[in-house]
Order: structure tokens, then sequence, then C-alpha cells
């Protein structure tokens, strides 16, 4: 029976938004949301955080945290060092880790479901979510990051350009004649897996997107992507805050 770990990282620092987790989502912070959410489909979930703020909100609310370092380049940097620890304090290791966007106070429990099945599969290294793009606007938006796959779901490229490029249509005809995808941010890994990207020299394709997710391809990993049509709700700067304490759920 696969063992799962959902880990939520959370920082203080942001440059768009300090302070971003304990922000206040309809009357209850963004990351004891986030922490709620993960409750309903793993038995143990943790925040790793490199904050003492957080670390005591998290503690206020009855939840796990970890302490990392404030010096990780990534978040899965910092989702493996959260590993290393847990695994040590707990005297038990774990299958599979989630890197649940602590940004996303509204993450449905059916999508992380889905890509708990992924790892059915022996071959799956690591699993993330793709939604359909429906609009131009969204398909040439960089900070959409889009993906191609195969027909067996192994992701082939992850692009802030639009991919692929219709070349025989204008371009407001483009959502209309192939299906485009949007990355979602959450990832599931394998424990060793996980533990060998984060030791993984940054690659070309990575620093020319700023994608780490480039670096595991250009590796040899096996990305499974799972389609959805989940919707990502995250926060990013206060002015998504407003807009989301605005929204009924």
């Amino acid at each position: 029976m696969i063992k799962f770990l959902g880990i939520i990282p959370a920082r203080y620092a942001s440059t768009r938004f300090p302070g971003k987790p304990l922000a206040m989502v309809n009357g209850i912070s963004m990351i004891e949301r986030v922490y709620r959410q993960a409750l309903l489909v793993f038995e143990n979930v943790y925040v790793a955080t490199d904050d003492i703020r957080i670390s005591d909100a998290v503690i206020a609310f009855g939840g796990k945290v970890v302490m990392t370092s404030p010096s990780h380049p990534s978040g899965t940097d910092r989702i493996c060092e959260a590993l290393n620890k847990i695994e040590k304090n707990e005297k038990t290791f774990y299958d599979v880790i989630f890197n649940i966007q602590g940004d996303e106070p509204y993450i449905q429990a059916e999508a992380l479901d889905q890509l708990k099945l992924c790892f059915d599969d022996p071959a799956t290294d690591i699993s993330t979510l793709a939604k359909p793009i429906h609009t131009v606007e969204d398909i040439l938006n960089p900070n959409h990051v889009k993906l191609v796959k195969n027909n067996l779901g192994k992701a082939l490229y992850f692009s802030r350009s639009p991919i692929p490029y219709l070349r025989n249509f204008p371009q407001d005809q483009w959502p209309e004649k192939h299906s485009f995808l949007k990355h979602l941010g959450i990832y599931a890994y394998r424990a060793k897996v996980l533990r060998q990207i984060t030791e993984l020299q940054p690659s070309s394709l990575e620093l020319a997107e700023s994608l780490e997710q480039n670096r595991w391809l250009e590796n040899g990993f096996y990305i499974r992507v799972e389609v959805t049509e989940y919707e990502s709700v995250s926060i990013d700067t206060p002015e998504d805050l407003e807009r989301v304490n605005r929204m009924k759920f």
C-alpha cells in the first residue's frame, strides 16, 4: 500500500505579497484553509516554513509544522528538506510526497485524489495537473505555463510561450483548433525521485523558461499529466486576495 505525505511549503517573505500565508481568506488564514483541504485527502500533512510566525500560526490551529532553511532556491528543495526531517522525527518512511501550493486556499480534494491514482503505475516518477485553456488571452499569457504531453499522458515540454504554435490558423481561432493545456502547479513525487531531482544542476531549458520541471524532463524523469476541469484559485497579490474574498464557494 502506497504511503502518502502532504507538505505545504510556506514562506513569509514575498516580493508581491509579504506575509501571504497568514492573510485572512474569508475569516480564516490562507495557510489554515490549505491545510484543512489537504486533510480531506491525506492522513499526514505538514507545513514547511522558514518563519516562526507561520510556525506559531500553524501550531495555534492544531497543525503540524517543520522548520526549514531560508536559503532554498525552490519549493521543491524545501519539500525535500522537510521530508528528511519528518521521516527522522516520525521514524517512518513515505512513498509519495505531495507539494501542495500554499496560496490556493480552496484546492479541491478531488484534484489531489486524481494525482494519487497516477502512482498505481510504477513507471510514474512525478505527477501533476493540467487544465484546458479556452481563451487566446490565456494561451498568450507568459504567466500561464503551457504544456504538451503524449497520448500516454507523459509530459513532453513546459513553456511560457504558446505550445504548440498553430501555423495555419489566425490566433483568434487557436482555442477551437487545438486543445491547449495550462499547467497547474501541484506536484507529487516518489520520495526517491524527489531526492534525486534536488541533486540535479539547473538545466538549459529550465533557465530559459524559469521552469524547474524542464530540468526533470531533460534528465529523463517521467512526469505524468492528468487533465482536469479543476479551476485553480491562486492568490499572488493583495488584489487577488480582495477578489477571492468577494467570491462565493
